[in-house]
């Protein structure tokens, strides 16, 4: 295993954890806008306005997204399973 082997590994995870990742991140900053707009315009200031619907969109975006996201994960898993297994040879 040489240096660039190991760089491409760790871009490789990186890769993988921002996609699996980007979904729910990308949910919540839309939400967070929506509700603190919504809060500026009516002049609201309850704090379970911002958090309940984050969690709701964060589940259904879950839903929605979570096969494709477990398998993203899991054949980056076997990826490396597979690395390791011609390293050990």
């Amino acid at each position: 295993m040489d240096g660039d082997f190991v760089i491409y590994l760790g871009r490789k995870a990186l890769e993988v954890a921002l996609l699996v990742s980007a979904p729910i991140l990308i949910t919540c900053i839309v939400v967070g806008v929506v509700i603190t707009l919504f809060q500026a315009v009516t002049s609201i200031r309850d704090m379970s306005l911002t958090a309940v619907p984050k969690l709701v969109a964060v589940g259904v975006v879950t839903l929605l997204f979570g096969s494709w996201m477990l398998s993203t994960m899991l054949k980056f898993t076997n990826e490396i399973f597979g690395y390791i297994q011609t390293i050990g040879r």
